[in-house]
């Protein structure tokens, strides 16, 4: 059987996909009274599941006729997609934050398996070479990894 977490996850991905909306509006309480749970948990799911990285905003208004609107991002554009790539890669990403990062733009669709192993090993070639031979701080192969992961991802995008 699936988690609580999943089942949550998988009713709020239904509820996109059976409105052809990009956003909807729910209620915490009405969610957690459907799962037979505490709002917190609700709250978890959509800060661990609905983030950026995975193509969602979440906007949120607590108290007594509080709302979550989830709205999926589209980005068609490849405007949109580079600008979209610039701020959640930021000006630091370690290279496991990359990594975690790449394999969410695989799950969209944004980057292929082959596209993301490509980009994973520059950015460990990058480290290797950062770390070893430059004896850089982690800062700055923190900077260098997010600059070469935007260039990289940003040149994918205008494919």
């Amino acid at each position: 059987m699936a988690s609580l977490t999943k089942l949550i996850e998988r009713y709020i991905n239904k509820l996109l996909e059976e409105q052809g909306n990009e956003s909807i509006f729910l209620s915490r309480k009405e969610l957690a009274e459907k799962f037979g749970c505490v709002p917190s948990q609700i709250n978890y799911v959509i800060r661990s599941r609905f983030t950026p990285e995975r193509g969602y905003i979440v906007e949120s208004q607590r108290g007594g006729h509080g709302y979550i609107r989830i709205i999926r991002l589209c980005l068609s554009l490849p405007e949109e997609k580079a600008n979209h790539v610039e701020e959640l890669v930021g000006d630091l990403i370690s290279e496991q934050e990359a990594r975690k990062l790449l394999a969410n733009l695989q799950q969209r669709n944004f980057i292929s398996q082959r596209e993301r192993l490509i980009i994973e090993m520059a950015i460990r070639f990058q480290e290797e070479m950062a770390r070893d031979i430059f004896d850089l701080s982690p800062y700055k192969r923190e900077a260098m990894h997010a600059e070469l992961l935007k260039r990289m991802l940003k040149g994918l995008a205008y494919q």
